[in-house]
């Protein structure tokens, strides 16, 4: 089965990252302020079920990167202007849980229990497999990397982009699952090859633009410009294994907007946002109901090896493995 999208539309909607100035009447009923390190696309999944799914509710967007936004939310805490932040992982939320309040949606009953938080802090809104993004016109004679240890070789010094892990909850998650997999030597190879970003949204343009050959990134992220006709680009879903990540909504404590909050929350992890969101932006779904090859060419789950990681380990530790990457960086230079 084959799924295709207008590319020009496509790709328009990739990697919008520039903070939006809040509406005039975002306080007002039947409004939601929704913070969101997330495209177009997929907020514009959203806004187009939301029309009939919740027509008297109007979302208003602020996006950027997820550490930013969250810590602009930190910095609001006096006087909360969020009433949902979406999206980011559990390594990167918890340590921010001040700023959530405790929220179990009607429409949570379809997520697996596998995904819930205790406390239901934060609910799944998709689940992220990371991908090496491959611009194959840019390999010059190299063999196409089919693990995370080919790319410590030097030969790939330069070649390799990844967003700063203290901006990017994409990044962090890369990072520290090279950092639990293989330990901190490779980790420090792999600061000397790779050449770091402020935001997500440049690693696929670049790579997408022939700037770098090896993008370091989720596979709804890459898959779009597959989706867009780039027949250069592949995803790698490393031998060695990879990564996978739930990310999370979460209700802001103290939302201005109450009851149209919590609406506004439920729209976005229903099925039919669900099934938008991977026919439209390729995130795989949290809920159990979807059946993700009816509306997506991408590899079953299962076909996949994956190494597993500690999420709670690596909220924990969040500062000191920062500290950690910056070290290397800083040496590689």
């Amino acid at each position: 089965m084959k799924f295709e999208l207008n590319r020009r539309a496509l790709l328009a909607g990739i990697g919008a990252s520039a903070a939006l100035p809040l509406p005039a009447f975002a306080q007002g009923a039947g409004n939601a302020v929704v913070y969101t390190s997330n495209n177009q696309q997929a907020v514009q999944s959203i806004t187009d079920v939301a029309r009939t799914k919740a027509p008297n509710l109007r979302f208003n967007f602020v996006t950027g990167g997820s550490a930013v936004l969250l810590r602009r939310m930190e910095s609001e805490a006096g006087k909360p202007q969020a009433d949902v932040f979406w999206s980011s992982s559990a390594n990167t939320l918890g340590a921010f849980k001040p700023l959530f309040e405790s929220y179990r949606s009607p429409e949570a009953a379809s997520i697996p229990a596998t995904f819930a938080e205790p406390q239901n802090l934060w609910t799944a809104s998709n689940v992220h497999v990371v991908v090496q993004m491959v611009n194959t016109n840019q390999l010059g004679g190299n063999p196409q990397p089919k693990t995370w240890t080919d790319l410590l070789d030097p030969r790939w010094k330069g070649k390799i982009i990844i967003a700063d892990p203290a901006n990017s909850s994409t990044a962090f998650t890369i990072l520290w699952g090279v950092r639990q997999m293989l330990g901190a030597d490779a980790l420090r190879k792999l600061a000397v090859n790779t050449t770091v970003t402020p935001t997500a949204a440049t690693v696929l343009r670049a790579v997408a633009q022939g700037e770098f050959t090896v993008g370091l990134t989720f596979e709804s992220n890459a898959y779009a410009y597959v989706a867009g006709g780039q027949k250069e680009i592949k995803l790698v879903y490393a031998e060695d294994g990879t990564f996978t990540t739930p990310e999370f909504i979460v209700l802001a404590k103290g939302a201005p907007n109450g009851d149209a909050a919590k609406r506004a929350f439920d729209v976005m992890i229903s099925r039919e946002v669900q099934i938008a969101l991977l026919e439209n932006a390729f995130r795989r779904p949290s809920r159990g109901d979807i059946d993700v090859s009816k509306h997506a060419d991408l590899p079953n789950l299962g076909s996949i090896k994956v190494f597993a990681i500690d999420e709670d380990d690596a909220a924990a530790k969040r500062d000191a493995f920062l500290a950690e990457w910056q070290a290397a960086v800083a040496a590689a230079r």
